[in-house]
């Protein structure tokens, strides 16, 4: 959410950013904002003119009383009478006005920074750079439900009569690899100096509208029927939220956490065959990161971030690159987004693993969340990043990890998590 006094003074730049995210049908919405803060200041100006007049009129009551003025008096507590009818009116009108500017606000997209490619969508996002070598093997490549299969180590079938599609079984080996797999993140991002955290998978629907957009929300979030809680749709929403309305301490930021969970999320609408099986589902688990800092520092923890990502998937073996999101993928709050794709020998193309963000003060603004600094107060930034979410990661494991007899090979720093195992060896 912008701050409403630089929208005031700078609804140019607000408005090329729009154009910029391709969103022209909330052009309007600059106009008329801009109206509603003046007549809020204007009912504000007016109100506190009323309530500086009440104190001096009841001065003037008092003296005219002392002095056996009792008629004048009278009069005079009448203009106060009047003057409290119009401030009760004030105060009807002021609160739908201030909601209004609030929705409107929370709509109009973040100001984007001026690094972002301009494009329309996701096929105008651009490649930032890639790391390993991604390589074709000289023999077929499974789906990857057929090589979980082989190990019977997942279960479709059964899951679809338990809870419908989108859902899985995971069992045996694959099963313990998955959890090897948050294990080991979880482990690798304590290492690079993240407080590990478990949070609420449940939030507030204050929390809700705080974290992402109107849009975001009801495409991913499940509420939960007669109250006001959502599933998490990542745990970043609940990790931001551990922060709403709070003032932090400029020396104790930045704050770096680092988060597991399980996730949920509607994925409306048909997916193609290469995101069937456990690649876009309802449910999944995923371990997160997430940083609240100074404004200053914020670009130098996005690359941070992403770079984590990076390092955990090149030290299982698998190639990676970075890609741009352009200003119209960009959702509303975000002020500069990479994605982390991993390479697929099956389909000898990229997909996507992880996002890392940048959303600025967008989130504290809408959270309250504020730093107390020596000489002022100030909105931090909040900046979160997937260090990695099985089971699509195991797609990406197993399919760069997969050798011509059918086994996959277990790299060195996973073994610990996995009782030693150098290698999964099917079972038929």
């Amino acid at each position: 959410m912008l701050d409403m006094k630089f929208l005031r003074e700078n609804p140019d730049i607000v408005r090329q950013n729009i154009k910029n995210k391709f969103q022209d049908e909330k052009l309007p919405l600059v106009d008329k904002v801009i109206e509603l803060d003046e007549m809020r200041r204007n009912m504000q100006q007016e109100r506190d003119d009323l309530r500086a007049r009440k104190n001096v009129l009841s001065k003037q009551i008092g003296a005219l009383m002392k002095e056996g003025k009792k008629e004048e008096a009278e009069k005079v507590k009448e203009e106060v009478a009047k003057d409290a009818e119009r401030l009760s009116e004030l105060e009807g009108v002021e609160a739908p006005v201030a909601d209004e500017i609030r929705k409107i606000m929370y709509t109009i997209p973040n100001i984007i920074d001026p690094s972002v490619p301009i494009g329309k969508d996701d096929s105008e996002n651009v490649e930032v750079k890639k790391f390993g070598e991604p390589v074709v093997p000289d023999f077929e490549v499974p789906y990857h439900t057929q090589i979980m299969e082989t190990f019977d180590g997942i279960d479709l079938d059964s899951a679809g009569r338990v809870a419908g599609n989108g859902f899985y079984y995971l069992m045996g080996d694959i099963a313990r690899l998955h959890s090897a797999v948050i294990s080991y993140a979880r482990d690798f991002m304590i290492d690079r100096g993240f407080t590990y955290c478990v949070p609420p998978f449940m939030i507030r629907s204050s929390v809700v509208t705080g974290v992402m957009s109107f849009d975001e929300m009801d495409a991913m979030m499940y509420k939960i029927e007669g109250e006001d809680l959502y599933l998490i749709g990542t745990s970043e929403h609940s990790m931001i939220g551990k922060f709403i309305d709070q003032i932090l301490d400029e020396d104790t930021l930045p704050r770096t956490l680092t988060s597991y969970s399980p996730c949920f999320r509607k994925e409306k609408g048909a997916h193609g065959i290469e995101e069937r099986g456990v690649y876009r589902i309802h449910q999944f688990e995923k371990q997160e990161m997430i940083v609240v800092c100074r404004p200053e520092e914020s670009p130098m923890w996005f690359d941070k971030l992403w770079q984590n990502t990076v390092d955990l998937f090149r030290s299982l073996d698998i190639p990676v690159r970075t890609i741009e999101c352009c200003s119209g993928d960009l959702a509303d709050l975000k002020v500069k987004s990479y994605d982390v794709e991993a390479w697929s020998p099956r389909q000898k193309k990229y997909f996507e693993v992880g996002s890392c963000s940048n959303l600025g003060d967008a989130q504290a603004r809408r959270l309250r969340i504020r730093v107390n600094a020596k000489d002022d107060k100030y909105f931090a930034h909040t900046l979160n990043n997937t260090v990695v979410a099985p089971p699509r990661m195991l797609i990406a494991f197993l399919e760069n990890n997969l050798n011509a007899d059918g086994t996959v090979s277990i790299p060195e720093v996973l073994r610990p998590y996995m009782g030693g195992m150098e290698k999964l060896v099917p079972k038929h």
